[in-house]
């Protein structure tokens, strides 16, 4: 997260500076071939529709940080698990904000790597064995 963040300023004011240094950390691990994304964040995990009362499409969540404030990238799949969505979240204490980043090449990438490796189908079972 970025320190030069401001507590006192809503999520929208802050967004955009906060994703442009998370996409740029991003890119710089992507680039290093003795770097990965599991040692990044904090968890990499599927989010069933109707999770939240106002949720009504399931999603993969790449959470990075937890707490006031917390940030995660949101990948929503088609019922094949493709990728048709992409966004960022920022969230502070019953404050958010996201940008849709479908198009953005390190956002695709963090995607690709997730399924590359197997991550999504894992998590994507996890949370269908999982009880209600």
């Amino acid at each position: 997260m970025s320190t030069r963040s401001n507590s006192d300023n809503c999520c929208e004011q802050r967004i955009d500076a906060e994703m442009k240094d998370r996409l740029e950390d991003i890119r710089r691990r992507l680039s290093d071939p003795d770097e990965t994304l599991d040692e990044y964040g904090l968890c990499f995990d599927y989010v069933a529709p109707g999770t939240f009362s106002d949720q009504a499409e399931g999603y993969f969540r790449y959470q990075l940080s937890w707490g006031g404030p917390s940030d995660e990238f949101r990948f929503f799949v088609n019922p094949n698990l493709s990728c048709h969505r992409i966004e960022y979240w920022f969230l502070d204490w019953f404050d958010g904000a996201h940008r849709a980043l479908t198009s953005n090449e390190t956002a695709t990438a963090i995607w690709q790597s997730f399924e590359e490796c197997g991550c999504v189908q894992a998590a994507f079972a996890r949370a269908m064995d999982s009880p209600p």
